[in-house]
């Protein structure tokens, strides 16, 4: 790793089943600062066994970067917002990046509260 922010950042991934949940979603997520930025991907078909049967739906891919402290905070709003059973989010250390990026991500996902340290 070659920056001191690398082993603090997260690239979440998760699916939403369409562009309105992902951006509700996303913008509670920003809104209480839990994530830095999210993209959305429309167009994505998933293929998944559910019920003991293959299933086909389409859906919105949900790519988000926090700092692994928020990463409780997001599971948490995320799963309390998606309207699946079992909603899909997993989260993966970022091996390497921009130090410019991934300090804004830490920045951006800063707890803003007085009392944070």
């Amino acid at each position: 790793m070659d920056n001191k922010f690398d082993a603090e950042c997260l690239f979440v991934y998760g699916t939403c089943p369409d562009a309105e949940v992902g951006k509700a979603i996303a913008r509670a997520l920003l809104d209480a600062r839990l994530v830095a930025c999210v993209n959305l991907l429309p167009g994505m078909i998933s293929l998944f066994r559910w019920d003991g049967k293959v299933e086909e739906a389409a859906e919105v891919a949900f790519i988000a970067k926090t700092s692994k402290s928020r990463m409780p905070a997001v599971k948490a709003l995320f799963e309390k917002h998606h309207p699946y059973e079992e909603p899909a989010l997993i989260a993966l250390p970022v091996a390497d990046g921009l130090p410019g990026f991934l300090s804004w991500v830490i920045s951006e996902t800063a707890d803003p509260s007085p009392d944070a340290g």
